[in-house]
């Protein structure tokens, strides 16, 4: 028999690549003039070879190139190729990049916004628009050879990183899939999922940056190194563990803690003061730190020729107030002709924009810093003017950008030198330190490829910084993608119309959560093992020659157990007895707190009663006013006296808190402190009778047991109680080991059980209900479809609706913007009501079923949408609220979506005409005009 009977096929064809030596990728690197690094080539190879990849690689290492060949390979072999990305705005710069490559006729966009040549056979998207065609089976996907998903990290997003697992899970088998991601530390486990749901795919880790890059702490004008080796491995983008700091940081950071201890004894009031306008001060040796401005930051980083810079800022206010500082500066970074050719291009590029909005929008600001060479960067500003300022950075002629840390994701500004103004940022709860993996993510951007022989990261000076701190953020690889992965609604019921209950219940258990959270039982059972084999070694050393020593142990454990839980509703009735002390307080109370901070008489100002517990408003003798909780009160307190309490009395005010203080020694002045109560004196309420004739039973048994008298017995009950305790830490391990295993599946069977209640399921059908929620993809995807079925919205004029609908989609920033919302009148504010009260039914069926999807509606957004939808102008309406513009936009857009969904919903009714009204009434002005320039 012949050697090529001897092979299969596809043997012989995978032999003729090989000697051919990819020519694809040969023809691809012809289009490049400089050469691919190692890492690219051999994730191009192996896509040509018909195998997946995860590429992880630093921001800015080129790994988009990859996705790119993985385009160049369909069009070279006759199908369609879709890049996908997490957001709009990096989906509309992709489509541009691509259209400039290979023509607008072999390129399409679909981001919900914009539908441009959807059937070309390259075609970008957001990842939502791929996931939605899949459910709809939409014959888009006909001819479909690769998907390239850009910035795949974004799994990990709460809100909206299921979308990512659902179209890897999805995807036809045909299809290869080429996944971008960051540097993770778990990629090997992330690249291991995707073979194990995807096939045959390899995993290409690349850690070192294609240009250096060198960290530095910027104090006053000065910028010095953050680390004090020479052998610092910057090319990779991180440094050692344990890397020593630069010994002149170390100094400062010293002689700044002693300023903090010392400057109140030995600054004399009125003098050594630094002038506030310097931007230094004294330190505890005589010497002067400067804590940075942002203006002196500029123009040292523009004297050493480290810009374009971009200066992360982690507040919206804080980055306009930047410009606005850089300008009373009087800074310039550009020449007369970069200023004309910038204000050409801004001009140009927003000259749509309606000529009364300019004013509000403060466009002649907005010019007037990027004419100098600085602009801001954030969710706040208008898209359009956004796109402005990337374009113009790109090109060189915006040197300075003040961003949120939003920035950092995906969209091409690479730039000289980061800055990171501080290492702590709002995080919608506190403030919170930013993480290794977010310093990584922001400084990534420091260094152009082909452009800088090294890139640099700058940490402006704090007072109390600690160097080694910072160090160990550049030091640090840690940057693990975990799931946020659940099954919601929508995903349910188009997951049961597809595919059946069953089989998409063994879908589910294929996500890359569950395959995380199963590695994570393998280890938790090795753990139970081990302790399995421990106890018997505990059990084996306890062993006495006198007689069973387990059962011996066990009723000494029965006595300790009894008492313990007797000794718990002891301090249960004393807590009970506390909380009944403190309801009956009244106002002008003088009492005796017995424990905490404010132990003390204090007067109570309000009692605070709330269905938590009794938590009083006090002034205390020595001027404080604090509201107590009740672990102050260990035991019931009594009123001692009474004091007449001032009108109107405000805690906040000194005065009136030091009068009030005053009057309390006054009148406690003679005042003996109440002695404990009987029970707190003899240490509670006796055991009941039952429980006591219990330990005394337990008692004899023990000391008749033959093991009493053994001479060794303390020792064999050390290696009991050792056993007692494995064993409680081992079934609760157990426990959690039952509890992880199928935990998605088991999520989406509550999910399946809520929709068959509220009758969106039958079994392994979808009913007429649930094909309505099959259209919508909202988070709040079951309020908007019960909602749709009761007719709540069928009598509701178009503003009206785009008022309610406004409801499900917008969320305040923080929760005190939403305290008292203006709504609008008529038919809408009894809607609003009646769409709270379905929320708050199906929230109370979620909690029945172990669930927590749907957050309360937000009215805060729902007169805004209402006077737009009515044709308001922006000021106007913008008037009326504290957003700015590109928020105003931004939830516009969302709004635009779920009513485009709705409509689809609705089918041929009333509702889905007016849903289509606010569409087209909502896509005006600003809001049409960012969705066609974006």
């Amino acid at each position: 028999m012949s050697t090529d009977e001897e092979t299969t096929p596809a043997q012989r064809y995978a032999d003729f690549r090989r000697t051919r030596s990819h020519p694809v990728l040969k023809d691809f690197q012809a289009h490049y003039d400089f050469p691919l690094d190692d890492f690219q080539l051999r994730a191009c190879r192996e896509i040509e070879e018909g195998r997946g990849v995860l590429v992880a690689a630093p921001t800015g290492s080129g790994k988009t190139i990859v996705g790119e060949f993985a385009i160049h390979l369909a069009m070279a072999t006759g199908r369609k190729c879709f890049y996908t990305t997490p957001i709009k705005a990096l989906s509309n710069q992709k489509y541009h990049d691509l259209v400039a490559r290979y023509g607008p006729d072999q390129v399409g966009l679909l981001t919900g916004d914009n539908t441009i040549n959807g059937e070309a056979p390259i075609v970008v998207m957001t990842t939502e628009v791929l996931r939605n065609m899949l459910y709809a089976a939409s014959r888009t996907l006909t001819g479909l050879g690769f998907v390239v998903m850009d910035e795949v990290h974004y799994l990990a997003d709460r809100a909206r990183g299921a979308v990512w697992e659902e179209v890897i899970i999805h995807l036809p088998e045909s299809v290869s899939v080429v996944s971008l991601s960051a540097t993770v530390s778990n990629a090997e486990e992330f690249g291991e999922w995707l073979a194990t749901v995807r096939g045959e795919t390899n995993t290409i880790v690349e850690e070192r940056r294609p240009v250096p890059l060198y960290q530095h702490v910027m104090v006053g004008r000065r910028l010095l190194d953050l680390f004090a080796s020479s052998d610092v491995d910057a090319a990779a983008g991180f440094v050692k563990e344990g890397a020593p700091v630069n010994d002149e940081l170390t100094k400062i950071a010293r002689d700044d803690w002693a300023s903090s201890r010392m400057k109140d004894r030995r600054t004399p009031k009125g003098r050594g003061k630094t002038p506030r306008s310097s931007g230094a001060r004294d330190v505890g040796n005589g010497r002067r730190v400067w804590i940075p401005s942002r203006a002196d930051v500029i123009e040292r980083l523009d004297r050493e020729g480290l810009l374009p810079a971009i200066v992360f800022i982690f507040s919206r206010v804080g980055c306009d107030a930047a410009v606005t500082q850089c300008l009373n500066a009087g800074i310039r970074l550009t020449s007369a002709s970069e200023r004309d050719e910038i204000f050409q291009f801004v001009e140009q590029s927003c000259r749509d924009l309606p000529e009364d909005d300019l004013h509000v929008l403060d466009y002649h600001d907005f010019l007037d810093g990027l004419t100098r060479g600085v602009a801001a960067h954030h969710a706040g500003m208008l898209p359009a003017f956004k796109q402005v300022v990337e374009e113009l950075y790109v090109r060189g002629l915006c040197k300075v950008v003040f961003a949120t840390e939003t920035l950092a994701l995906g969209i091409n500004m690479p730039a000289r030198t980061v800055v990171i103004e501080k290492l702590s940022k709002w995080n919608g709860e506190t403030h919170a330190d930013i993480t290794p993996g977010e310093y990584t993510q922001l400084t990534g951007r420091a260094g152009r490829r082909g452009l800088d022989v090294e890139g640099h990261g700058v940490v402006l000076w704090q007072p109390g910084m600690n160097p080694r701190e910072v160090a160990g953020l550049a030091s640090t690889r840690t940057y693990p993608l975990r799931s946020s992965f659940r099954p919601s609604y929508n995903m349910a019921v188009n997951l049961v119309h597809q595919f059946g209950r069953e089989t998409s219940r063994e879908l589910l258990e294929q996500s890359f959560a569950q395959f995380q959270a199963d590695k994570a039982v393998v280890g938790m059972a090795r753990q139970l093992r081990k302790s399995e084999e421990a106890l018997a070694g505990y059990v084996e050393s306890a062993t006495c020659h006198l007689g069973d020593f387990m059962e011996y142990a066990g009723l000494r454990r029965q006595i300790s157990d009894l008492e313990k839980t007797a000794s718990k509703a002891k301090r249960s009735d004393r807590r009970d007895e506390a909380v009944a002390s403190l309801a009956g307080l009244k106002i002008g109370d003088v009492i005796q707190v017995p424990a905490g901070k404010f132990a003390g008489f204090a007067v109570v100002v309000d009692p605070g009663f709330s269905p938590e517990g009794p938590r009083p408003y006090v002034v205390t003798a020595d001027r404080q006013a604090r509201r107590l909780a009740m672990m102050d009160f260990p035991t019931p307190v009594v009123a001692l006296t009474r004091l007449k309490m001032p009108r109107s009395f405000n805690g906040r005010n000194p005065q009136m808190r030091r009068d009030l203080a005053a009057a309390l020694r006054s009148r406690t002045h003679d005042l003996t402190p109440p002695p404990p109560s009987a029970g707190a004196r003899s240490g509670g309420p006796a055991l009941p009778p039952a429980v006591e004739q219990e330990i005394t039973a337990l008692r004899a048994a023990m000391k008749a047991h033959p093991c009493h008298g053994c001479s060794d017995r303390e020792d064999h009950a050390r290696w009991a109680e050792r056993h007692f305790k494995l064993q409680r830490d081992s079934d609760t391990l157990r426990r959690r080991v039952e509890q992880r295993t199928n935990t998605v599946a088991r999520q989406f069977d509550r999910v399946c059980d809520v929709l068959t209640r509220l009758g969106y399921l039958d079994g392994n059908e979808v009913t007429e209900r649930g094909s309505h929620l099959r259209r919508i993809y909202s988070d709040m995807d079951l309020v908007a479809a019960e909602s749709l079925r009761r007719g709540l919205w069928d009598d509701l004029s178009p503003a009206g609706l785009a008022a309610a609908l406004s409801t499900l989609v917008f969320e305040s920033r923080r929760p005190d913007d939403a305290s008292a919302p203006r709504l609008p009148g008529g038919d809408v504010k009894p809607v609003i009501a009646e769409m709270v009260h379905l929320w708050a039914e199906l929230d109370q069926l979620e909690r029945e079923h172990k669930l927590d999807f749907l957050r309360q509606p937000d009215l805060g957004f729902a007169w805004i949408a209402y006077r737009w939808a009515e044709g308001d102008d922006l000021d106007e309406v913008l008037g009326t609220s504290e957003l700015a513009a590109g928020d105003f936009v931004r939830w516009m857009k969302q709004l635009l979506d779920l009513a485009g969904q709705v409509a689809d919903a609705a089918g041929d009714t009333a509702l889905r005409r007016t849903a289509r009204e606010v569409v087209k009434r909502l896509r005006r002005g600003v809001v049409a005009y960012s969705s066609l320039a974006e």
